[in-house]
C-alpha cells in the first residue's frame, strides 16, 4: 500500500518534467491501494487555487473520493513525532508530515524528492513501484 507524496500529484496536475511517469503510477495502482495525506490535499488546493485552478481541484476530489483512494492524517498528537523526524533527518514541516503520516500507518512513501533517502523508511520513486507492480510485487 503506497502513500503518494505531494510532488507526484503535482507533477501530473501542473503538467511538469515528470508527468508522464506520475500518471502511470495513479493509473496503475489499484485505488483500494493508493492514499494521499489530508495534507497533500490541501497543498494541492493551495496550488491549485493559487493558479485559479478551480475546477481541476473539484476534479482532483471526485475522482480521487470515486477511485477508493484512501485519505490519510495525523492527529496533532502525531505531530512532535513529525518535529523529531524533521530534526534526525534534516526534513521540512511537509516531508515529515509525509514520512510520520507513511510510518503511522504502514505505507511505502512513494515520491520523487531525494530528501526522503537519508531517513530509514526511505521512499520509492514512481519508476521503482511501476517495476515493482509489474513484476507482480509491491
Amino acid at each position: 500500500m503506497f502513500l503518494l507524496d505531494t510532488c507526484i500529484w503535482l507533477e501530473m496536475l501542473l503538467s511538469q518534467e515528470r508527468a508522464d511517469e506520475a500518471e502511470r503510477l495513479l493509473r496503475r495502482i489499484e485505488p483500494r491501494r493508493g492514499f494521499m495525506s489530508q495534507f497533500t490535499l490541501y497543498s494541492l488546493g493551495i496550488t491549485l487555487f493559487r493558479f485559479q485552478r478551480y475546477e481541476a481541484f473539484l476534479r482532483l476530489i471526485e475522482d480521487v473520493c470515486r477511485s477508493g483512494f484512501g485519505l490519510v492524517k495525523l492527529e496533532v498528537e502525531d505531530l512532535p513525532i513529525a518535529v523529531e523526524a524533521a530534526r534526525a533527518f534534516r526534513l521540512g514541516f511537509d516531508d515529515a508530515y509525509q514520512y510520520v503520516a507513511a510510518e503511522k500507518h504502514g505505507l511505502v512513501l512513494v515520491s520523487l524528492d531525494a530528501e526522503f533517502d537519508c531517513a530509514p523508511r526511505g521512499r520509492r520513486t514512481p519508476a521503482q513501484v511501476l517495476l515493482a507492480l509489474a513484476a507482480g510485487g509491491s
